[in-house]
C-alpha cells in the first residue's frame, strides 16, 4: 500500500489504522524528510517504508508504487489563502500531480486501486484550491472509463477539514489561547461540516472496500456540522479572562456555508450544540 502526502494528520493516522491491522507493508511518500523521520521514530517498525518524492514527479511515483496494489493519494496544496495568490502552484500539484498519479497507476502492474483524497470545497468551488480539487476529481472519475476491466478501478472521497487537522481552526484557536490571543474568526455565522479524524480513515477504508467490489466513482459521507461562533464558545467555556477575539470577515474565497452535494450544505446539515462541540472537542 502506497499514500502520498504520508506525512500529514490524515496520513499518519491513515498509516497507524493499517499497522493495527496487520498490514504487511506501507510506502509512505512525501516531500517532507523532517516529517519522514518523525514518523520513522514514531512507528519504528520495518513494515513502513519511506520514498522522499513530489507528485510532480511521475517517474518517481511509479517506482514508488511497484509492488503495491492499493494506492491512497492525500497529497496536496490546501490552504485556500495560499491558493488565492499561488494558483499555478496549487494547478501543479493538485491537478498534475493527480493526472502524474493515474498515469503512473496505469503502468505499474500490481496496482488494482486508487482512493483519492478530496474536499467538500470541490463542489461550486469558489478558491483556486476547490477549483484544483474539481478537476482532479473529473481526472480520478474519468480514469474508470480510460483503463481496461482488468485495470485499476478509483474512487474519490469528499469531506471537509478534520476536526483538529494541521492548520485546521481547532489547533489555530488552541495556539492563540496558549499565547494570549487574540483569536482571529471570519464570520460567526459561518457553518462548516464536523469530522473527526477516525471518521476519515475509516471513509477511506470504506472506499477501499467498495473498490474490491468494483464499486469505484464518488463517496461522500453524511455529516454534521456547527457554527464556528459556537466552536468559539465551546473553546473559550470556562476561560477567566476571555481573550481579544477579533471579528474579520470571509474572504472572497471563501464560502459561508461548505456543501458536499446539491442539496447537502452546512447550513442544512444536522447542527451540532455548543455542549455536544464541547463534548467533541475532548478527543480532538
Amino acid at each position: 500500500m502506497l499514500i502520498t502526502g504520508g506525512t500529514g494528520s490524515f496520513g499518519r493516522a491513515f498509516v497507524r489504522r493499517m499497522l493495527e491491522k496487520g498490514c504487511k507493508r506501507i510506502c509512505v511518500y512525501s516531500r517532507d524528510e523532517y516529517k519522514q523521520s518523525q514518523m520513522m521514530r514514531e512507528f519504528g517498525t520495518e513494515r513502513v517504508r519511506y520514498f522522499i518524492g513530489d507528485v510532480r514527479d511521475q517517474e518517481r511515483l511509479r517506482r514508488a508504487m511497484r509492488g503495491c496494489s492499493t494506492v491512497i493519494h492525500a497529497a496536496a496544496l490546501k490552504r485556500i489563502e495560499v491558493g488565492r495568490y499561488n494558483p499555478g502552484e496549487m494547478v501543479k500539484t493538485n491537478v498534475l500531480g493527480t493526472m502524474n498519479l493515474i498515469e503512473a497507476s496505469q503502468d505499474v502492474p500490481s496496482v488494482r486501486r486508487v482512493v483519492f483524497l478530496s474536499s467538500d470545497k470541490a463542489f461550486q468551488p469558489v478558491s483556486a484550491y476547490g477549483q484544483s480539487k474539481a478537476l482532479a476529481e473529473s481526472l480520478v472519475l474519468a480514469a474508470n472509463h480510460q483503463v481496461a476491466p482488468s485495470g485499476p478501478r478509483y474512487v474519490c472521497t469528499r469531506y471537509g477539514n478534520v476536526s483538529g487537522s494541521t492548520g485546521s481552526v481547532i489547533p489555530t484557536w488552541r495556539k492563540c489561547l496558549e499565547e494570549g490571543g487574540p483569536l482571529v474568526i471570519s464570520d460567526p455565522n459561518a457553518t462548516r461540516f464536523w469530522m473527526t479524524m477516525d471518521e476519515a480513515v475509516d471513509l477511506v477504508e470504506q472506499a477501499i472496500t467498495d473498490l474490491a467490489m468494483k464499486d469505484a466513482g464518488l463517496l461522500i459521507p453524511e455529516l454534521p456540522a456547527y457554527r464556528l461562533g459556537d466552536l468559539l464558545s465551546a473553546m473559550l467555556d470556562g476561560i477567566v479572562p476571555p481573550p481579544l477575539v477579533k471579528l474579520t470577515q470571509l474572504g472572497e474565497y471563501e464560502k459561508l456555508h461548505e456543501s458536499m452535494a446539491e442539496g447537502d450544505s452546512s447550513d442544512l446539515a444536522r447542527r451540532m450544540s455548543i455542549e455536544e462541540l464541547k463534548t467533541a472537542l475532548k478527543s480532538v
